[in-house]
């Protein structure tokens, strides 16, 4: 998704206590970033404008989580977006975290010692030209990427609007050796699917009247990335 430059955003994120600007420093030791370093932790992968992040780490004090943008305007509006979710819901920042990084390249800042309990993967780009399908962030290879910091049994929530990328993720998840423990072709219709947070893109998409596809895909194997 393209955006406007926002003048702002650099200088806001580097004055921020919840964004770290040099992801590949913290290998290893995200947990210790966090008031809480014990609590089950989660990361998002490609964050946009921030309203998943926001509301679903507010409404989970228990939990800690760590939201991955590649762009300053994106994660400025991110940054923004907490602020303001945390704001009018009274509570501190403090479980949380922003930082811009390649998605692509995630096993330079996260490992084995950084276990996630689940990941995040909300409107990535479908990458619709078979010759780029292999950026797609559900390709088997960056999945196998995931897995070097995804728990034994952690999941996988993935929605998207785009049916062609859904149907051959369902593929993906299945050729890497995840488990798919549920899915639907129309979220909207399935209100108990999961606790849901619309975003941005999700309410244009609805209203234009396209499908919401969603699943739950479940890592088996060792921690190490073996099945």
């Amino acid at each position: 998704m393209r955006i406007r430059y926002k003048p702002w955003a650099r200088k806001e994120l580097e004055e921020s206590r919840f964004y770290r600007e040099h992801p590949e420093e913290l290998i290893g030791k995200w947990k210790k970033e966090y008031q809480n370093p014990n609590a089950p932790f989660f990361v998002e992968l490609g964050c946009g404008k921030g309203s998943f992040i926001a509301q679903m780490a507010v409404r989970h004090p228990e939990n800690n989580y760590l939201a991955i943008d590649l762009v300053d305007p994106m994660l400025g509006l991110a940054k923004r977006k907490i602020e303001q979710v945390y704001k009018e819901a009274n509570k501190s920042i403090d479980n949380v975290i922003l930082t811009r990084f390649d998605i692509e390249r995630i096993f330079l800042i996260l490992n084995e010692y950084d276990v996630a309990d689940g990941i995040y993967i909300n409107f990535c780009n479908p990458w619709p030209r078979g010759k780029h399908h292999k950026k797609r962030l559900t390709y088997p290879k960056q999945l196998e990427h995931y897995k070097m910091f995804l728990k034994p049994e952690g999941k996988i929530y993935f929605k998207t609007d785009n049916a062609n990328l859904f149907e051959e993720s369902i593929h993906y998840f299945e050729q890497s050796g995840f488990k798919i423990e549920k899915l639907t072709r129309n979220l909207r219709e399935e209100q108990s699917f999961w606790e849901n947070i619309e975003t941005e893109h999700e309410k244009m998409f609805t209203e234009q009247g396209i499908l919401i596809k969603a699943l739950i895909a479940q890592r088996k194997g060792e921690i190490n990335g073996t099945n």
